[in-house]
């Protein structure tokens, strides 16, 4: 060698990656205390150099799809690399999957949420499965004797990956296959068929043009039966053994999310049971997807704590120009600003986990807080993620351009969270919607928002009112901005110290400061802000 290495960064690992003082606050403020220790094991599993080869690995080593076997015949698998099976056993075991469905205890969707949220971390893209299982149960629950032949196992422990009946299976994991060529999100445009036929079961014919994760046991599919669009349990394999007729045509060659498979797929005669009513298909499936949409703003939050910590790291180890760069004032402004919407991401997605929890549980106002809180949540954590995650990779320089520093994969899967799910108008249009026919889910967002008892959030609240009031469909966007925007901010006025709630007010609150992060006003107490990482 001609030279000896110098002020290169050391690997970030052997760290506990929930030592979030937000995440530990908002843990025990939603009720969830009870969970912190088990929630701190599993995010010093996630600083473990063993734990972030398995994500490298499982991304390195992409899915592979096996139409036949070496005989011709049709077998329609998916191989996976066996990284990707510790990581999913890891998050089976902890119960990311589906243990708030099993646990009457208040704050299991919290204590999940965090658990997911620190995973996820470590990996994004097996996620997909797991946030798929954890969502089934609440659509799966409108067929009443479906769900107490199902549930027990999507609620195992157990990861036992492979196609066999459910008989013989210690665990199962769901998907869900609702678009198609013609429609994509317009889910009423659906072709796909399905016809009774007199056993309770039915036939469908027809394709999903994005069917996630279709190694799993069982899916949600929607499909149009004689009483209209209808939702329907699809399981891979029949109870006598034999492959369902679910033909997976090809793997998407995808920007990101490359460990997981997403597939598009075909039915030819394909058995499944209708979950709910006919005709009420969007009704019964939306329940599954309130649920995954919460997982994408707590995917895009993780995605943003990761981008903060890598940057962090990185900085306070490379020195240039005489100093550590975490000492340089415009860096710390950057650093700064990239705290702020990391900590503001991460209290809304608690705030948004407790809803659900006390909303699962009857509690209408919660329920009616998180139908407008979801939406606008959705639409401006994820659509806030892409461009976290460049420029935390950006505050790492050349070294982050490049694949080992792991930052390309997390700008690569940052602009995901805003497309599933419904991507940005969609979710900007399902807030309007919520806001114009359920005037009492306007006013409990407005309740939550208010308990800040501060002129900031009383003057935006007013302005708020005023969009709201004379709102068009072409104003839908801006009018989620607004609203997720004002709602951190109450969040953090109420929760988080003065130097993080009055740096974000101030840059966030009524035009605030630059467009770009490390544009900062003068006053901020950088200080303060920066010791919470």
């Amino acid at each position: 060698m001609s030279h000896e290495v110098m002020n290169q960064v050391p690997p970030l690992s052997g760290h506990d990656v929930a030592a979030d003082p937000a995440l530990a606050a908002a843990l025990a403020r939603e009720g969830a205390d009870w969970a912190e220790g088990e929630l701190r094991q599993l995010g010093t599993l996630a600083g473990t150099a063993k734990a972030q080869e398995w994500g490298r690995l499982a991304n390195e080593h992409e899915p592979v799809l096996r139409t036949h076997d070496r005989y011709g015949h049709r077998i329609d698998e998916v191989e996976f690399h066996p990284a990707w099976h510790e990581l999913m056993t890891v998050a089976v075991e902890h119960g990311l999957h589906a243990a708030p469905w099993t646990q009457a205890r208040p704050g299991a969707h919290v204590a999940r949420a965090a658990k997911f949220y620190v995973w996820s971390q470590v990996e994004a893209g097996h996620g997909c499965p797991i946030s798929m299982t954890y969502a089934s149960v609440a659509a799966l629950r409108h067929a009443p004797a479906l769900a107490a032949e199902w549930e027990p196992a999507l609620a195992s422990r157990t990861y036992d990956p492979g196609l066999r009946p459910l008989a013989d299976k210690r665990g199962v994991l769901a998907g869900m296959a609702m678009t198609e060529k013609q429609g994509g999100s317009d889910v009423r445009a659906n072709a796909t068929t399905a016809e009774p036929l007199g056993d309770g079961t039915y036939a469908l014919n027809g394709h999903k043009w994005f069917n996630s994760a279709p190694m799993c046991d069982v899916f949600l599919v929607l499909a149009q039966a004689p009483g209209g669009l209808s939702c329907f349990l699809l399981p891979r394999v029949l109870p006598d053994g034999t492959r369902n007729a679910v033909r997976l045509m090809r793997l998407k060659d995808k920007l990101g999310n490359r460990s997981n498979a997403s597939a598009e797929v075909e039915y030819e005669n394909a058995v499944a049971w209708l979950v709910g009513e006919e005709g009420r298909g969007v009704r019964t499936i939306i329940e599954m997807v309130n649920m995954t949409r919460l997982d994408c703003v707590i995917g895009s939050a993780a995605g943003m704590r990761l981008g903060l910590t890598q940057a962090v790291h990185h900085t306070r180890h490379r020195r240039a120009f005489g100093r550590a760069l975490f000492d340089q004032p415009l860096m710390r402004n950057v650093l700064a600003d990239l705290a702020l919407e990391s900590e503001a991401a991460t209290v809304l997605m608690m705030r948004l986990a407790g809803a659900t929890d006390r909303a699962v549980t009857g509690q209408a106002q919660e329920g009616l807080f998180r139908r407008v809180a979801l939406a606008a949540g959705k639409y401006w954590v994820c659509k806030r993620a892409a461009g976290h995650a460049a420029e935390a990779l950006e505050c790492l320089g050349g070294n982050g351009y490049v694949e080992e520093s792991g930052l390309p994969r997390l700008f690569r899967e940052s602009p995901l969270n805003g497309i599933w799910e419904g991507s940005g108008n969609v979710a900007a249009l399902d807030l309007m919607r919520a806001l114009t026919r359920e005037p009492e889910a306007a006013e409990a967002y407005f309740t939550e928002v208010e308990l800040a008892t501060d002129p900031r959030i009383s003057e935006s609240v007013s302005r708020v009112r005023k969009t709201l009031a004379h709102a068009t469909e072409a104003d839908a966007r801006r009018l989620a901005e607004e609203m997720a925007l004002v709602l951190q901010a109450s969040l953090l006025i109420r929760f988080a110290p003065a130097s993080v709630s009055d740096a974000f007010c101030a840059s966030r609150l009524g035009g605030g400061s630059g467009r770009a992060y490390g544009a900062l006003g003068p006053g901020p107490d950088l200080d303060g802000i920066l010791a919470r990482i």
